[in-house]
């Protein structure tokens, strides 16, 4: 896997500060955001999993239906199907896209949505249980025989599956989770590991130890980088910012004073990064991953496209060849983005190349 731009869609329109509108299932508003980002330089739609949201793989399947190049990050939880009907209905998917699945593995968001869903297994608990998943669920791709397994977790036996990805490699697995216990399992087992938009030094720290993990299963050249971003991109660098003090004072207005706050690492590491500056490396902006308490992808890149798009480059050079891009506003973010950024990062990559 190359370079890659990876957008998002919800099952219908709304953002942090835009009001959620339409059904629950908006058929026209997920059309439109895939031909969107599929005419606009993306390579792939993350569709995410909560305990409160529809079903991501029916979201998913539609996706995929509705285009041809553009393929789908699938968000999935280990725990709450068996590893082996996990492994076929991928496979199933992967058949139906000709290959266009990949499959991000999240071993918890916070405790109470887990718990809404009846996992209370404690974090490190969660962690070993998907590394253990996970060896299941590559089996079950990669076995021609029956076979049994004993775990921890699972049990198992005579398990084999008719239906096997599109390709002998497999769905590709990324991977997030910024814990010790996060990076030993992506060492193990992720083909890409997905961390949100910190700073370079935070980034290349991060790097660093999943790379060192993933040296004691000998894939330390193997495991790849992605990098969450929530870009604000404008034809000047003042209305990028302009934009950005309009966002901030909306969150604040929404917000609490003293919001609720995720206990997972990767919103602690968000939060470090906040208290260090409104505004990390020139471009890196942390204020609404402040007021918001930092819950997921909530820290942007600010500028022009010729600036995103030299800042992201910079995030390449330490190793970085994946960016998932959520926008503010959904749609036209993604069609900004794609149409004046993507195609200056390309461009930049190829000369390094």
């Amino acid at each position: 896997m190359s370079l890659e731009f990876i957008g998002h869609t919800s099952s219908r329109s709304g953002a942090e500060v835009i009001e959620a509108s339409g059904p629950i299932i908006d058929k026209a508003y997920i059309r439109h955001m895939a031909h969107t980002a599929e005419a606009n330089g993306f390579d792939r739609l993350l569709i995410g999993s909560f305990a409160t949201w529809p079903d991501n793989n029916q979201v998913a399947a539609y996706v995929l239906h509705n285009t041809e190049r553009l393929g789908v990050m699938l968000a999935h939880r280990p725990g709450f199907v068996a590893p082996t009907v996990a492994a076929r209905q991928l496979a199933t998917l992967d058949q139906f896209s000709d290959g266009r699945l990949a499959v991000h593995i999240i071993s918890g968001g916070t405790d109470a949505d887990q718990q809404r869903d009846g996992d209370f297994l404690a974090h490190d608990e969660r962690y070993a249980r998907t590394a253990e998943y996970l060896t299941v669920v590559k089996k079950v791709w990669n076995s021609d025989e029956p076979f049994d397994h004993q775990g921890d977790y699972y049990r198992v036996k005579g398990a084999q599956s008719s239906v096997k990805p599109w390709r002998a490699s497999g769905v590709p697995i990324f991977f997030g989770g910024s814990s010790a216990a996060a990076f030993e399992v992506a060492g193990q087992h992720a083909e890409v590991y997905a961390l949100w938009g910190e700073s370079l030094a935070q980034t290349a720290e991060t790097i660093a130890n999943v790379r060192r993990a993933a040296a004691r299963y000998g894939r330390e050249e193997q495991i790849k980088f992605l990098l969450a971003f929530r870009p604000l991109v404008a034809d000047t660098e003042e209305a990028a910012w302009a934009r950005s003090r309009d966002l901030l004072a909306a969150a604040k207005a929404k917000y609490p004073a003293t919001p609720v706050l995720n206990e997972n690492v990767g919103s602690q590491r968000l939060r470090e990064a906040a208290a260090q500056g409104a505004v990390l490396d020139q471009r890196l902006w942390t204020e609404f991953a402040a007021v918001t308490g930092a819950h997921g992808n909530s820290t942007a890149l600010v500028g022009t496209p010729q600036q995103v798009a030299d800042a992201l480059f910079e995030y390449h050079k330490l190793g970085v060849d994946k960016f998932l891009i959520r926008g503010f506003d959904p749609v036209p973010d993604t069609l900004i983005f794609g149409r004046d950024v993507i195609p200056l990062v390309r461009a930049a990559v190829a000369r390094d190349a």
